[in-house]
């Protein structure tokens, strides 16, 4: 089965929800990937898809050098949706007008439907709960559209062509605050487009295992494998493909979560029987960062350890001629700026190209082509842990960056400890799900306590936890004040180190969800 038969192509404009609309798409089970803007005509019609998605952007049509529309898609004959800049886009290419509004809309607004339009079959009601996000609009609709909905400050909120499967919204069905927006993409991709629904997590796994048995034969696999998610399920997933063929090697750097590293080899070695390697280092990683405190130069000198101490372990293993990464899409995408690097990109991923090329070894990246959210799904599938696969975000150089200045053992082990009895109450309290990210800082600075009788001038521990969609922005979480009381109170009589415990009420922006 080709799983990938029926798909959706994205072409990239800038928004911010890009990512967003694919993971929709994806959600229902219709695979799809997301392109540049200005992606080569040919890269486009090789990829061959059912329909084209042109999402929003932040410019305005009319500024020099904005994004045009990339008009191979026209030629395609298939299906098109313009979100918001595209809708503005496929306008101005038709002969319409966009201008600069001036009430501008950023969130929650209401749509008017005003004309029955097949992309709004699946909706029984006239007035939906949208998103917007958008200082221009539609002026004068161009001669080849009909206006399908309005707002009282947008008098073309969708429209669709008179002839041709386009159609246009001016909202953003991808995001949660719009209600109907699944149906209204549920709509666009299995019923104008035509897809199937193949794209579910059983085919993905029979066909990633089959692409791998392909791709490996009965070479040996070499796996750096973290403790995370994405490695995690790598190996999982490796060695359903290939069995013994494959090697994992674990470096306990001694910044991981709480007895991280007997619970790594617990599930990975004991449970699922995976071939794992591991490697003591803590001691290496302290006196490497004795007297540090910038915290980018901590993650350089984390980082390279790693690879020194994999390169060396690798060198000593005998028939590997592959590397595994847990690369995923978003890494992918943003790493290499979509198809063409053309697009906005926010950040590089330490996966992609991070480890030493001496090594002499092919790449194989089982989970290149997926989202976090499928990534969970697959462990989960494949017999690893929900506990473990639907963690909160962990960052790469740990605990490292969650000391505020130079990183001692003491202070990793009272870190560790006061992270686990908040975690540990989060999810004995069924909060742990309700929050995005929740963890503890340690702070270099000693302040006086009062435990029984006796006076303790000791470490401040700050608790963060914050609530958030897409980690871009981030609202500080409301957990209940006696929770807080309840978890600093057992941090503080359980850990001898601790006199204090504050809690992190930044939103991002201003401030980031990392302390670094």
């Amino acid at each position: 089965m080709d799983i990938k038969q029926s798909k959706i192509l994205i072409l990239d404009y800038g928004s911010q929800y890009t990512q967003l609309i694919a993971r929709r798409v994806r959600e229902l089970d219709v695979y799809c990937e997301i392109y540049a803007w200005d992606a080569d005509a040919e890269d486009i019609k090789a990829f061959d898809p059912q329909g084209v998605i042109l999402s929003g952007g932040p410019e305005s049509v009319h500024q020099d050098n904005a994004p045009t529309l990339n008009e191979v898609v026209l030629s395609l004959n298939v299906p098109i949706l313009g979100v918001c800049y595209g809708m503005q886009l496929l306008n101005v290419h038709y002969g319409g007008e966009v201008e600069g509004s001036e009430t501008k809309e950023f969130g929650y607004a209401q749509v008017e439907l005003t004309h029955s339009s097949e992309l709004f079959k699946k909706i029984d009601h006239t007035i939906l709960d949208v998103w917007m996000s958008h200082g221009d609009h539609v002026k004068a609709l161009a001669p080849v559209f009909t206006a399908t909905a309005q707002t009282t400050s947008t008098p073309y909120a969708a429209c669709q062509h008179i002839d041709k499967p386009i159609y246009c919204v001016q909202f953003h069905p991808e995001v949660e605050h719009t209600k109907d927006g699944r149906a209204i993409l549920s709509q666009f991709v299995h019923e104008i487009c035509g897809c199937k629904k193949l794209w579910k997590t059983a085919n993905i796994i029979e066909t990633h295992v089959e692409n791998i048995k392909n791709q490996i034969g009965s070479d040996k696999v070499l796996l750096g494998l973290s403790g995370g998610v994405d490695s995690s399920v790598v190996a999982a997933l490796l060695h359903q493909a290939i069995g013994d063929q494959l090697v994992c090697v674990f470096v306990d750097t001694g910044l991981l979560r709480y007895k991280e590293g007997d619970a790594v080899m617990a599930m990975m070695a004991d449970k699922m029987d995976i071939n794992v390697i591991r490697i003591n280092a803590q001691e290496h990683y302290y006196d490497a960062l004795a007297g540090v405190v910038d915290p980018e130069t901590k993650r350089k000198i984390i980082g390279e350890l790693f690879i020194r101490i994999f390169e060396q372990e690798a060198h000593r293993l005998q028939g590997v001629k592959w590397l595994a990464q847990g690369t995923i899409y978003p890494d992918v995408i943003e790493s290499a700026g979509a198809k063409t690097g053309k697009a906005h990109v926010i950040k590089s991923h330490h996966n992609v190209g991070g480890l030493p090329k001496d090594l002499s070894l092919k790449l194989v990246e089982p989970l290149k082509d997926l989202f976090k959210d499928e990534v969970r799904q697959l462990g989960v599938q494949l017999g690893l842990a929900e506990e473990m696969v639907y963690r909160h975000p962990f960052p790469g150089p740990g605990l490292g960056v969650r000391i505020l200045g130079e990183v001692k053992a003491e202070y990793a082990e009272v870190l560790a400890r006061a992270d686990h009895i908040f975690i540990e109450e989060l999810r004995r309290h069924d909060l742990y799900d309700k929050t995005s990210q929740a963890f503890a800082v340690f702070l270099p600075v000693k302040s006086v306590g009062v435990v029984g009788d006796a006076r303790r001038y000791e470490y401040v521990i700050a608790l963060r936890a914050v609530e958030t969609i897409d980690f871009m922005t981030a609202q500080w979480a409301r957990l209940p004040y006696d929770f807080i009381e309840l978890v600093s109170r057992r941090i503080i009589n359980e850990i001898t180190h601790v006199s204090r415990v504050v809690y992190d009420v930044s939103s991002k922006p201003p401030a980031t969800i990392e302390w670094e």
